[in-house]
């Protein structure tokens, strides 16, 4: 399900771009795309890309397109596009009609070459890639120049040809754009424009056998599909001049390109080729493990569209790359649960309490509140019995200062339900563990409030024994234990900083009975723990939660202070 995106900032230095552009005749219309390569899945560092992309055209009554970047056969497949295309649906957006490739564009890039080498722009080089990368020189040293750079236009097209039909071997030759070796710019100093890869295409198969650099083809696909504002980040500002000199060259449609700080958060990776490790890896599940930073992980885990939306809108759009705190995304995602998310009863790590003066076989309903933020959720009916389950984080044999929860000799409020009194405990003799409470409940105080007017300062979440329903619960935490995982120690690499704890699966809550009919994907609040979602593997014989985000909101406490 899809809904309407939120509005983009109400200023930021692109729209204003965009609106001296629009001011000065330099376009009459926007028309932006949004570029990914299909070699992974889309993690939120392209949900902002993606926002900014279509929210700058829907600000502007524009288009955007969706182009597919399939421009290296090795690292691309179909699974990745059709992934692609139901993440950006279901953020919210949508490119209508408008779906290309790059791939659709290979002859004209062939041509566009062609016209290159013929106008003594660009030549067939001999060098390998080591030898290429040897010449090119360094941010302080020019390069040098190819002992293969001056070939004739007709040697160059003769082995151009050849390269196409598939003469010569993986990195025998290369084109080159015929620049300035010399140049300060290193993207300038003869980059490659095409290189030989026998390999099948996911879409045309193995009908090419050279394939055009990002470097080639961006541009100029930008150009052929009017794209008049270009939005890429901060990593691309340094290839700004190489495309604009390539249009230049060819005498295309000139694209503007506008860069923008890439998004960067705590405790989080994001870096493509590092997420693929963990998957190839087994670090996690999969590319939708709840703990991964990809937009499919992030909605199993139960985020919403919504609220990663309003926290792209949050931290705005930058010229300097910076570090966003990740507690701000989980406080958006709080913010947007708490309105949508039933209430409900959950015990995590249950321990039996009976309520030895209760009526045995007696069974009563007791009435609960769905949503206190929406009254149109209205209430429903929680059973409750002579034995009930509570977390055993509720009661403490000897209680800690400030301890208000249930104790020896001390009456705490269920939810709901009735005041209840500790009077005994049983203890597990090999494990010290307790395994089992026994109470008295005040059958006066039915909804939790004492008619005598005494203070009962603990209030607990509790699970009729005789009704509940069996879950997993996997409680989800950081997957990477330092705050910037980017920037490793020495000798290190960021797999060693994987929290162990990021994962523990508890295979024995108790559930409410409403649960047994959740569905994958809905959303709930256990009330004084935090928000679930039903896991997409979740079936009535066996359901599964995860946590999405606990209820304590360190990102409000940094807000007050």
């Amino acid at each position: 399900m899809t809904s309407e995106p939120a509005s983009t900032p109400s200023t930021h230095f692109i729209q204003d771009a965009i609106e001296e552009d629009l001011r000065s005749g330099r376009f009459d219309h926007v028309q932006t795309r949004f570029p990914p390569e299909p070699n992974g899945y889309l993690h939120i560092g392209h949900a902002k890309a993606i926002c900014i992309d279509f929210g700058m055209a829907q600000k502007f009554n524009g288009k955007c397109n969706l182009r597919f970047d399939d421009t290296n056969p090795v690292k691309e497949d179909t699974e990745y596009v059709d992934a692609i295309k139901e993440d950006i649906h279901w953020l919210g957006f949508d490119w209508e009609d408008r779906e290309f490739y790059a791939s659709d564009y290979f002859e004209t890039l062939y041509g566009y070459a062609v016209q290159l080498i013929k106008g003594g722009k660009a030549y067939v080089d001999d060098l390998s890639a080591d030898q290429i990368r040897e010449y090119r020189g360094t941010l302080t040293e020019p390069g040098k120049e190819s002992p293969y750079r001056n070939r004739s236009v007709e040697e160059n097209l003769d082995l151009f040809e050849r390269m196409r039909q598939g003469e010569f071997p993986e990195g025998a030759r290369v084109l080159r754009a015929k620049i300035d070796m010399a140049s300060g710019n290193i993207n300038f100093r003869d980059p490659v424009m095409y290189r030989i890869i026998h390999a099948s295409h996911h879409r045309t198969g193995d009908k090419w056998c050279i394939y055009p650099m990002y470097d080639f083809a961006h541009g100029q696909s930008d150009s052929m599909e009017k794209v008049t504002h270009s939005l890429c980040d901060l990593a691309y500002e340094d290839h700004r001049p190489l495309y604009e000199w390539f249009i230049k060259e060819l005498g295309i449609f000139p694209t503007r390109q506008i860069e923008f700080a890439r998004l960067n958060m705590t405790y989080t990776i994001l870096s493509k080729r590092y997420l693929k490790q963990l998957v190839e890896g087994k670090y996690v599940s999969g590319w939708d493990d709840p703990r991964m930073p990809t937009l499919c992980g992030m909605r199993r885990r139960g985020y919403t569209a919504e609220a990663i939306r309003n926290f792209i809108e949050q931290i705005g759009v930058a010229k300097n790359d910076n570090l966003i705190e990740v507690t701000l995304l989980e406080h958006k995602v709080r913010e947007d649960l708490n309105i949508r998310s039933l209430r409900v009863m959950g015990v995590i790590n249950p321990v039996k309490v009976v309520i030895t003066n209760y009526p045995d076989g007696q069974v009563e309903e007791l009435e609960a509140t769905n949503n206190p933020e929406d009254a149109s959720a209205g209430t429903r009916l929680v059973p409750f019995s002579k034995v009930i389950y509570i977390d055993q984080d509720d009661f403490r044999e000897v209680p800690p200062p400030k301890y208000f929860r249930l104790s020896p000799g001390r009456e705490v409020r269920l939810r709901y339900g009735y005041i209840i009194k500790c009077e005994d405990f049983v203890k597990n003799v090999e494990t010290g563990e307790i395994e089992e409470i026994h109470c008295t409940y005040d059958a006066e105080t039915r909804g939790g409030y004492a008619p005598d007017g005494r203070k009962v300062q603990g209030t607990i979440h509790w699970v009729s024994a005789q009704h509940a329903i069996d879950a997993e619960v996997r409680m989800y935490d950081r997957l990477f234990s330092l705050q910037n995982p980017n920037k490793m120690d020495e000798g290190k690499t960021f797999l060693d900083y994987l929290n162990p704890e990021s994962l523990k699966t508890l295979a024995h809550c108790k559930l409410e009975p409403s649960l047994a009919s959740a569905q994958p994907g809905a959303h709930y609040q256990f009330e004084r723990k935090g928000f679930f979602c039903v896991d997409l593997d979740s079936t009535p014989q066996h359901p599964i939660f995860n946590l999405t985000v606990p209820l304590r909101d360190t990102w409000a406490k940094i807000e007050a202070k």
